[in-house]
């Protein structure tokens, strides 16, 4: 799912396209898509682009008649630039936005069709959509501890819960634990002082690190590669590859259709964390270190 830097990049590449342009036309392509149905969707065509706002993982384009085009990309869905009337492609085009100087098409890969586009109408409207979560990069450290410990929740879902930090999500969360050298399921109150003070510098570090990279990568361009797993990352999708900091083999554990990746030297003391989709089936033989893990499946293997 496009995060916190990504959505900024996309907001920025955006405002340079689209910002005080009119649009046009509105092609919808899904009906699983448009999520309301008042005001309908053609009040927003000639109307004039006056804004663009992050809203969580939204992206909110305000128009004219304090009009909102609120897009949710979820996991799969992405945002390009194309030339005007662009064709919509079968099975992954959702919706394309028409512009005087190109297309803004939406796409969303895979089957479940996740990503949605409200149209709402007033300010209000707008800000029922927020999570409420707290903006990452504009908060002191005293702001960040009160929200972090104001309920006891493992730091992986602590981090990646909107209604308590803006923008941040299975990608960038993993990023900032291993650079805090912070377990994913350590307690948010069990921290320390020193512990907390070390995250809330992990998360901007981290963040403003991704933003120059993601910016210095797409230039004066559209932003096209838009992915949670990058070469560059440390253990996020690095799952079994060694740890650039340490050496150590990345690992995982799995939960639905997610993954928390972590090293175990770096993060855990050593410790390997219960993986819920094999733990529950060896139980007591759940291995504890990641060498046991690799004897294990060794013995496997034979």
């Amino acid at each position: 799912m496009p995060e916190l830097p990504d959505i900024t990049v996309y907001l920025e590449a955006l405002e340079k396209r689209i910002l005080n342009q009119p649009l046009r036309k509105v092609r919808i392509a899904s009906p699983f898509l448009l999520r309301t149905v008042a005001p309908p969707i053609h009040q927003a065509e000639g109307k004039i682009v006056r804004s663009l706002r992050r809203i969580g993982k939204r992206i909110a384009l305000g128009l004219d008649e304090e009009l909102w085009l609120v897009i949710h990309l979820m996991i799969a869905g992405r945002l390009h630039w194309r030339e005007g009337g662009a064709k919509l492609v079968r099975k992954l085009g959702l919706a394309a936005f028409e512009f005087p100087n190109g297309s803004l098409v939406l796409t969303e890969a895979g089957t479940k069709k996740r990503a949605s586009l409200h149209l709402l109408q007033g300010e209000q409207a707008l800000c029922d959509l927020d999570p409420g979560g707290l903006e990452v990069l504009d908060n002191t450290l005293e702001s960040f501890s009160r929200v972090l410990i104001g309920s006891n929740h493992t730091l992986k879902r602590a981090l990646t819960d909107p209604t308590l930090f803006s923008g941040i999500g299975n990608a960038y969360s993993d990023e900032i634990l291993h650079r805090a050298h912070l377990s994913p399921v350590l307690l948010t109150q069990k921290l320390s002082n020193e512990q907390i003070q070390t995250l809330h510098n992990a998360v901007k570090v981290t963040m403003n690190e991704w933003f120059d990279r993601l910016r210095a990568e797409t230039g004066d361009k559209f932003p096209e590669q838009v992915t949670a797993f990058r070469p560059e990352m440390t253990v996020h999708g690095r799952f079994g590859l060694p740890c650039p900091v340490c050496g150590a083999k990345v690992q995982r554990i799995r939960y639905a259709e997610n993954e928390t990746n972590y090293c175990p030297k770096c993060q855990t003391g050593g410790k390997l964390l219960a993986d819920r989709s094999l733990s529950l089936l060896l139980k007591k033989d759940w291995p504890k270190t990641p060498e046991e893990l690799e004897e294990m499946r060794s013995k496997r293997s034979k």
